[in-house]
């Protein structure tokens, strides 16, 4: 079996679930851990009995990773990204991927350029959950519409000016998972539909940080999109159906694993499907998105969500955050 090695840039919170796939992955070797902040750092050293660096350049230079996952502030990410780019290493970016479009532009241009490849961490895309209520979905002919739902209580620092310069408003920075699912449920195989009309409202609350919006957005595949999203109410909910002729997939993202209601047309009410979801066609209950990557590595394959694709979803989540009504123009 091939062994790559890999590492980590950031110890916050998104390093952590980046790290437990790491660990759980048969073909990676953890071999360093990047953290500017010491206490961080020391933890991460001593869970995952690993070197310890407070300059991830000198982890680059020192480890020789095949593989990094840039798992900072999005505000940080594009210089690092670039960087181990450049250095021809294979490399995930935690999202957002950059403070906006224009940021995850460079950082394309840069994987283009590279030997390594390039993957965003829009994980919604690797739940088997989703992917196989996704393909019963184009077993049916597609999807004709989808909708996500994203609320959170008030989640400071989040959306404050406290994080001005290091993270975009909470659509982009954080809702924009359900932002890209929105664009995958909609697509079909390999790609994700592209969005060409948004319809947006902004209604944000009188708190700081109290982010809220409404979107209608149509994709090049003919299917309709709708987007509610929500900081500042009563609980952390996410949730996402997706409909195709004769069929309706609901799903539960709230909690772990997730929960799906297939339902099919039979009589006025519809039937909810009882048997269970076939995970097998799409890798397993234990499919994610570092086992996609390391299988688009070997197999010299791109992944799913390049930093090209990914420039379409952070323009979809800044229109919605503009308010934008009309066509969606490059």
């Amino acid at each position: 079996m091939s062994s790559l090695k890999a590492a980590v840039v950031g110890c916050g919170g998104h390093a952590q679930l980046h790290l437990r796939m790491i660990d759980k992955e048969p073909r990676l070797h953890l071999v360093g851990v990047a953290e500017i902040d010491a206490t961080r750092r020391e933890q991460a050293q001593a869970e995952w009995r690993v070197e310890g660096f407070a300059d991830y350049r000198r982890m680059l230079d020192a480890c020789k990773p095949d593989l990094v996952v840039v798992a900072t502030m999005p505000g940080h990410l594009k210089a690092i990204v670039i960087d181990c780019l450049e250095r021809g290493v294979h490399t995930s970016v935690e999202k957002a991927p950059g403070m906006h479009a224009d940021e995850t532009r460079a950082m394309a241009a840069a994987a283009a350029k590279s030997a390594g490849k390039a993957i965003v961490s829009f994980n919604r895309r690797y739940f088997p959950e989703v992917l196989a209520l996704r393909r019963m979905v184009e077993a049916r002919g597609g999807a004709v519409h989808c909708a996500a739902t994203y609320n959170k209580p008030l989640s400071p620092p989040m959306g404050t000016s406290a994080w001005h310069g290091v993270a975009p408003d909470p659509i982009i920075c954080d809702a924009i998972h359900h932002v890209d699912l929105l664009r995958w449920l909609a697509g079909s195989g390999a790609r994700a539909a592209m969005p060409i009309e948004v319809h947006a409202q902004v209604h944000d609350g009188a708190r700081e940080g109290a982010h809220r919006h409404s979107a209608l957005v149509r994709f090049d595949t003919g299917a309709c999109g709708v987007l509610m999203s929500h900081y500042g109410v009563g609980g952390r909910v996410q949730r996402a159906e997706v409909h195709a002729d004769d069929f309706s997939g609901y799903l539960e993202l709230t909690g772990s694993p997730p929960v799906v209601e297939p339902y099919q047309a039979e009589g006025a009410r519809g039937e909810l499907l009882a048997a269970p979801l076939d995970l097998e066609p799409v890798g397993g209950a234990d499919f994610d998105e570092t086992r996609h990557f390391v299988d688009c590595i070997l197999a010299d394959e791109e992944p799913w969500s390049t930093l090209a694709d990914a420039v379409h979803t952070m323009r979809l989540a800044q229109a919605i955050r503009d308010g934008h009504r009309g066509p969606l123009h490059e």
